[in-house]
């Protein structure tokens, strides 16, 4: 008799389409050597990043080749591709890969003296084999946006005498340019360098703990510290999607894994559809920014400044409170004008037998963040020591013991995922190696500059528009990776300090997987809550609009991101915090019981007030709050014994 899918079962199946996951089911001898290859992928990188350095030219373009071949295999090419087999096509593009770093590993001694300066036509041959590959990856996995702008970007490196004013160059002959772009200065630059060094061990990390039984027990775990409090189990999703989020370093997997336990406790508990899905999607996208690990890019914007990754994660501490402070209040106001309560204690995890059951299972967490803050290790050496930490301590309890089968089994599938990275990486690469060819990074910071008329806040808005433009359509990572080539300098040479510059885009980056029109996490969170994923997604953006603020908030007062003395830090994040509440009663319209539009007006200026760094702007915006406070509390009628606890 056929198994009847259930409802849960058809919505992750159309989840599975936002992610663009793999699709081919391969068994028998094809499955057996892409197990192969997926191990040798992941020892390699291990051995090479721990125990035997090899020159960046072999390691990089090998990183590529690896994750090519998964690409090639797992994602068909059209979807009447075979399922369960290999097409042609998709040998043919192995070998377009291969093809040019086995001629790299021959002509080595001279190839590195030719390449993007004289080169002969077997260089520009096999460069082109190279990035006619490295598209088709970005195709498979990310889909048209990245590899049409990809495209794009070589016709203007080509054709860019044909351009009008501040976008022409004098252009690069076919040759020059893609063998340019096949070089540590195009596609295996800084973005392939951060996927390979960083993210792909962190990556590995994100799949221990899967195999482990971690990522239930982080759900658990938020289950027991804030289940109980009004609207509990959104308020659970704050905390599970934080800590999973960490590790995984996207927002549409941070929904998959988070969502599927947490969005129906909300729907149980009284949350409408959309407002479950829109609280997930609100909470998921912020996990990205949470240290130790937040995501993928912020390895890559580490490596872009020249600075410690410690110091990227240390200054992202008091960005991420401020954010989920911003979704507890959002959650908070919105529960107590609806009414709703809390989980019942019968129904939640002790906290005290949780920890004793499963407390070790925090352990790497905290060996992680010891490695990278304390010891100041490097990030792929960090993410070894989590691991085998992992590996030492899941062995305490049978559930969570790997196995040496196991063991080999997550080396080889969690390399899957990290081909996807690599792929938008690679993709990136090329628009950086244009960029940095043509100068067209100086280009657009003369641009934003021209436009915003030396105005800092219009070429803040003028930034944000264009770094969360690109993140809806493409990953994070790649939203970053191009958006920090080219407008971080307008920013700087406007007085911005180069951390909070680069710091802002990142951000927005992050969250723009939650706004419309291609609100991929919007979507996903939609899927799993059985909702309308175009009210999700407003619905989203009007929950994280707090959130939205925290950029412009660390550009103005570099307080935030660790900039400054200790007492302009705590001033900073304790206004902060009282800004961000607010602005979240503003939002929802209820602040110690109902407001009229005219005290949420009143209440958004103080909120703004709040926020802008400055004691003479924070000084009137407490006082005006004291009043509101005043007013709303002689109003309530309620008896305090009988109040909500928040």
């Amino acid at each position: 008799m056929p198994k009847v899918k259930s409802n849960l079962e058809k919505k992750l199946e159309k989840i599975k389409d936002v992610e663009v996951s793999p699709k081919r089911e391969l068994a028998g001898v094809i499955g057996n050597v892409l197990w192969g290859v997926g191990l040798l992928m992941s020892l390699f990188h291990i051995v090479v990043l721990v125990f035997r350095p090899i020159d960046p030219w072999f390691f990089r373009s090998l990183h590529v080749v690896f994750a090519g071949i998964l690409v090639f295999s797992l994602f068909p090419a059209w979807k009447k591709s075979p399922q369960h087999t290999l097409h042609l096509v998709d040998y043919l593009l192995i070998v377009s890969l291969l093809l040019p770093v086995v001629y790299i590993f021959i002509e080595f001694d001279t190839w590195v003296y030719r390449v993007g300066v004289v080169p002969n036509t077997l260089d520009t041959f096999f460069s082109l084999l190279f990035i006619l590959g490295v598209l088709e990856m970005s195709r498979r996995t990310t889909g048209i946006p990245l590899t049409l702008i990809a495209i794009l970007f070589i016709l203007y490196g080509r054709f860019g005498e044909y351009m009008p004013g501040f976008f022409q160059h004098k252009g690069y002959s076919w040759p020059r340019m893609l063998t340019y772009l096949f070089s540590l200065d195009g596609i295996l630059s800084i973005p392939v360098f951060a996927s390979a060094h960083y993210i792909f061990l962190f990556i590995l990390f994100g799949a221990f703990l899967e195999a482990s039984g971690a990522a239930r027990f982080f759900v658990d775990f938020a289950r027991s510290v804030a289940g109980g409090r009004r609207g509990g189990p959104a308020k659970v999703s704050i905390v599970s999607s934080a800590m999973i989020g960490t590790a995984s370093g996207s927002s549409v997997a941070n929904v998959v894994v988070d969502g599927v336990f947490n969005i129906p406790l909300m729907k149980a508990s009284g949350f409408k559809p959309t407002v479950a899905a829109a609280v997930e999607a609100m909470n998921s996208a912020g996990g990205q920014i949470v240290p130790p690990v937040m995501g993928a890019a912020a390895f890559l914007m580490a490596e872009i400044l020249g600075v410690p990754y410690a110091t990227i994660a240390t200054a992202a501490v008091i960005p991420a409170i401020l954010y989920y402070s911003a979704a507890y209040w959002m959650i908070d106001f919105y529960s107590a004008k609806m009414g709703l309560v809390g989980m019942p204690k019968s129904e939640l995890p002790l906290l005290r037998r949780l920890m004793k059951e499963k407390g070790y299972l925090l352990i790497p967490l905290f060996v992680l963040l010891y490695c990278l803050m304390v010891a100041q290790m490097s990030p792929f050496r960090s993410a070894i020591w989590a691991i085998l930490t992992l590996i030492l301590f899941g062995w305490i309890k049978p559930e969570t013991r790997l196995s040496l089968k196991k063991i080999l089994n997550v080396l080889s599938y969690g390399s899957r995922n990290a081909m996807e990275i690599a792929a938008t990486c690679a993709a990136a690469g090329i628009i950086v190696g244009v960029i940095s060819q043509t100068g067209l990074g100086m280009k657009f910071a003369m641009i934003i500059i021209s436009y915003s008329q030396g105005q800092l806040f219009i070429a803040l808005i003028l930034t944000m528009l264009i770094a969360m433009i690109l993140g809806m359509g493409m990953p994070t990572t790649a939203a970053y990776a191009i958006s920090a080539s080219v407008l971080p300098s307008a920013l700087i040479k406007l007085g911005v300090h180069p951390l909070g510059a680069h710091f802002f885009i990142f951000y927005f980056a992050c969250i723009a997987p939650l706004t419309p029109p291609l609100a991929v996490a919007s979507y996903a969170a939609a899927a799993i809550a059985n909702a309308r994923v175009w009210d999700v997604s407003w619905l989203a953006v009007k929950f994280a609009i707090a959130g939205f603020l925290v950029p412009y908030m660390f550009v103005y007062g570099p307080a935030l991101i660790l900039i400054g003395s200790f007492q302009d830090i705590l001033l900073a994040l304790i206004t902060g915090l009282i800004g961000t509440m607010t602005l979240s009663a503003a939002v929802q319209g209820w602040f110690l019981g109902d407001l009229s539009y005219l005290k949420r007006g009143y209440l958004m200026l103080m909120s703004l007030l709040l926020i802008k760094p400055g004691w003479q702007s924070d000084l009137l915006g407490l006082g005006l709050l004291a009043i509101i406070i005043i007013i709303q509390l002689k109003k309530r009628k309620v008896p305090s014994n009988e109040r909500l606890k928040p």
